[in-house]
């Protein structure tokens, strides 16, 4: 993996390429953005070409997800994606959150071992001492992902990770806002013998239908955990074949990112981050959208009250303009 950095890098560099001349400089520009001092944000994207974008370093952003399968590091060209997405990250000094997910090999449905889990963190870890900050399982309670109705297994990865790195900030795994939600966490925090201090939670059916009561819900199934909002964004266009009916469109996005912070946020203390996902749409053939910056490269209104909370914060709660259904 050592090896492989330098021609992985090169790749990106090339593609983008100014990136080299101007990193100097957008490294200093994020030390002097101003910064509202409320709830941490940061942005959810797999792609490393975020980083090399002057909007996104003028944003002063200091938090990035990134989801990985758990085997990551046993295909080369995962590997190599992840090692140049931190190796961005790095440059400008932005802290990684690396969330555990499905195998991008063969076998999708395939599990690991809890001591295989750890064997493979172990690895992660010494490549890449720096990054302390983990998810267990990227939406484990969604079907999609293998351990949708395996609570006890989740909980033997939570315990191997943590047991790896007492020191990291280790979440428990991340949640989805579907009907199930509540009973998953709790069978999770029954199997493991106690309810974790740190969640992730993705309400992106919730956020684009001006509600909270699963956000609502989670609070009170992890009485006095901290929740982070690790991926929510305003939908702009979805075709995932999904049956769950979410409202759509540019201007709608915007809406929806100004309820995450003007209402919600403000309105549950336990929120202590969020990441949007995600900063830009690739082309008009992506299967979904919730991106800040459209293919092409338009702003969205989205982007812009990002902007704005980042300098200013959010709208007192008495003047905000989307009303929150709870």
């Amino acid at each position: 993996m050592r090896a492989a950095r330098l021609p992985a890098l090169v790749a990106v560099l090339v593609m983008t390429a100014t990136a080299c001349a101007v990193a100097p400089a957008r490294a200093d520009a994020m030390m002097d953005v101003p910064q509202w001092t409320g709830v941490e944000i940061g942005i959810a994207d797999q792609k490393p070409n975020m980083f090399v974008d002057p909007r996104f370093t003028e944003l002063g952003i200091r938090h990035a997800r990134l989801a990985v399968g758990w085997d990551v590091l046993t295909d080369r060209r995962s590997a190599e994606e992840l090692d140049t997405w931190l190796a961005h990250a790095q440059q400008l000094g932005v802290e990684p959150l690396i969330s555990f997910m499905h195998s991008r090999g063969a076998n999708r449905r395939a599990l690991p071992s809890p001591l295989r889990m750890r064997r493979e963190f172990r690895r992660l870890r010494k490549l890449y001492p720096w990054v302390t900050t983990y998810a267990t399982w990227n939406e484990a309670n969604h079907c999609g992902e293998p351990l949708c109705h395996r609570p006890k297994t989740a909980a033997a990865y939570y315990r191997a990770l943590r047991r790896e790195c007492p020191s990291c900030t280790i979440l428990a795994p991340e949640v989805l806002d579907m009907p199930n939600m509540t009973k998953w966490v709790r069978q999770f925090s029954r199997w493991l013998g106690f309810t974790p201090r740190l969640w992730g939670l993705h309400n992106y059916v919730e956020a684009n239908r001006f509600r909270t009561s699963r956000l609502r819900q989670l609070v009170r199934a992890t009485y006095g955990a901290e929740i982070w909002l690790t991926e929510v964004g305003g939908l702009v266009r979805r075709d995932n074949n999904s049956r769950t009916k979410i409202p759509e469109g540019s201007s709608h996005a915007g809406r929806v990112t100004r309820f995450i912070f003007d209402d919600v946020v403000q309105r549950n203390p336990e929120i202590a981050r969020v990441y949007i996902y995600h900063w830009n749409s690739s082309s008009r053939r992506d299967t979904w959208d919730s991106a800040l910056i459209a293919p092409g490269g338009r702003e969205r209104t989205a982007l812009r009250v990002l902007s704005r909370v980042l300098r200013f914060g959010p709208r007192p709660l008495d003047s905000s303009p989307t009303p929150s259904a709870r």
